[in-house]
């Protein structure tokens, strides 16, 4: 029995701000210098992101016209992890359901009574009764909906939510599981000059991503992606060096300079050990879904790996206009190779890899699943129910 990932949804808040912009918020609101302000506007530049997406309108202002962050030098008092989390409960589920809408759009014939699993995932928030009975009662979800919530395990646990989903396809065949991934990660700004804290800041963004997963592939011929070997690594070296800890002013995110070197020693025996019982070797991959924890780790695993830039192509462009979202990255990256795929990408394996605390490695493999006669039906009928239409037309408006 093999289980289908399709129609993966997004959504962003709805304030994008420039990286510089954020790096001037930064530099004022850590009280820099010039030359402390100059070097941490390099770091900004030269990581790999043009803008990011937050709940907080403050990051793009540094007049100090503040909606969240005190409107005074050096922003104290400094919110409190309960004011964080206040933001996080009203901001959460709205993004979510956008997700979950444009999840929907891609399979119209879905209804949600038919949804037997529903799979929630965050590390950046958290309340009880929880985003999960929000979304049952949003959605109009069965009461009797089988709920899991995979919390606080950074970014690789979008790839766990899909091992439970898996999980529950392979086990009842009927099984219909809707992943829900939300991360607010802007709420956990840390007003330190820690280098491990400066990098952080530059990373990470908010976003929300939700996908069906099943015991079939997607109807209408869309494209899915057959969920075929999952593999878990740990790098106990690294467990100092990536670290998630809840502290009094927000939940606090370490991440040394040393993760991409930890990533790169790892990821060869981890891609080793995922293939190892499959019919499918290193050599027959060239499709790539990583999760871009930043522009250094995408270049250690493309020299460990030996792959090219191009190979990484959805994870620098993920990493360029959303930064890192957590947990909801690597669905962002597997919904560009989604939507790049083709009729001849039909049976092409995909590997994919997140990393979080612990040091935590996570492999994938997927392969490609595309009805191309389908698709081909379906072009063809829209361009006949253009009536009057030209031609050319009819079959730009269909693709």
């Amino acid at each position: 029995m093999i289980s289908y990932l399709g129609a993966i949804g997004t959504a962003n808040p709805s304030h994008c701000i420039a990286q510089q912009q954020i790096a001037d918020f930064m530099a004022q609101a850590l009280e820099f210098g010039d030359v402390d302000a100059r070097r941490l506007r390099a770091l900004y530049r030269v990581s790999g992101i043009s803008q990011r997406y937050s709940v907080l309108p403050d990051y793009g202002r540094t007049n100090g016209d503040y909606t969240f962050f005190p409107n005074t030098p050096g922003l104290n008092p400094f919110p409190s992890v309960g004011q964080r989390m206040a933001v996080y409960r009203r901001e959460a589920l709205p993004l979510a359901l956008a997700a979950v809408a444009d999840c929907r759009r891609q399979v119209p014939s879905l209804e949600m009574a038919s949804i037997t699993h529903l799979i929630t995932v965050s590390c950046t928030g958290m309340y009880a009764p929880g985003l999960d009975i929000e979304l049952v009662q949003a959605l109009g979800l069965p009461a009797a909906v089988q709920r899991t919530c995979v919390n606080f395990m950074g970014c690789y646990a979008a790839v766990n939510a899909l091992k439970l989903a898996d999980a529950a396809c392979r086990a009842n065949p009927a099984a219909r599981v809707l992943v829900v991934s939300v991360e607010l990660c802007t709420l956990h700004f840390q007003k330190s000059a820690e280098d491990d804290h400066l990098v952080s800041n530059a990373l990470f963004g908010d976003g929300a991503a939700a996908c069906l997963v099943q015991g079939q592939p997607l109807p209408d011929g869309a494209p899915s992606l057959a969920l075929t070997a999952f593999h878990c690594g740990l790098e106990p070296d690294g467990h100092a060096d990536m670290a998630w800890h809840i502290n009094d002013f927000g939940f606090e995110m370490t991440l040394s300079s040393y993760v991409p070197k930890l990533i790169q020693r790892g990821i060869g025996r981890l891609t080793e050990q995922l293939l190892s019982t499959l019919p499918v070797r290193r050599a027959d991959i060239h499709h790539f879904a990583i999760h871009p924890g930043g522009r250094k780790i995408l270049e250690t695993i493309e020299q460990a790996l030996d792959l090219s830039h191009d190979d990484n192509r959805f994870a620098y462009r993920v990493l360029r206009d959303y930064g890192n979202m957590s947990s909801a990255t690597v669905l962002f990256v597997l919904r560009d190779v989604l939507a790049a795929a083709t009729p001849a990408d039909h049976g092409a394996p995909v590997l994919s890899f997140a990393f979080g605390p612990g040091l935590t490695l996570e492999a994938m493999l997927l392969e490609i699943s595309v009805d191309s006669y389908q698709l081909t039906v379906n072009n063809e009928k829209a361009v006949r129910s253009m009536e009057g239409e030209p031609v050319a037309a009819a079959l730009v408006a269909a693709e």
